[in-house]
């Protein structure tokens, strides 16, 4: 009987855009997989250097046995595209009972427009990623003004 070949492993890690360092949680989670982080960030800094820096990006790595890797860089969180546009810190500590910040529609439709980019939200209609926009705005305590 023959071996079935290892399958690969997927890690997901959020990561500052342009600040991927081989210190944890890059380097530890890399380095227990027998990946060498410094290849991951010297990549990863290249293709985000058009971002914001310090933007958290969401990052899928694919390790496959041979101790290559591919990855997915994705959109910024919705929660924290909401918050800058509103340009608060923090979300309310109590949503729905008080109000931490406003965003406008016009917020609420860039966003969407930036997270229609996504590859998992391609078959989404915009409408439809602009009412979970504007549901993950009330989640965070912030007001949507019409």
């Amino acid at each position: 009987m023959s071996k079935k070949p290892a399958a690969a492993s997927l890690l997901k890690l959020i990561v500052p855009a342009g600040k991927a360092t081989p210190s944890p949680p890059i380097g530890p989670a890399l380095g227990q997989r027998g990946v060498k982080s410094m290849d991951f960030c010297k990549q990863f800094n290249d293709r985000t250097k058009d971002l914001v820096l310090e933007t958290p990006t969401p990052v899928a790595i694919t390790i496959n046995p041979d101790r290559t890797f591919t990855f997915a860089i994705k959109t910024p969180p919705t929660s924290w595209l909401l918050k800058r546009a509103a340009g608060v810190a923090k979300g309310a500590a109590q949503p729905g009972r008080e109000v931490a910040g406003t965003v406008s529609m016009k917020h609420i439709y860039a966003i969407a427009q930036i997270k229609a980019k996504d590859p998992v939200m391609a078959h989404i209609g915009l409408m439809k990623i602009c009412k979970c926009v504007a549901s993950t705005a009330k989640s965070v305590g912030l007001e949507v003004v019409y």
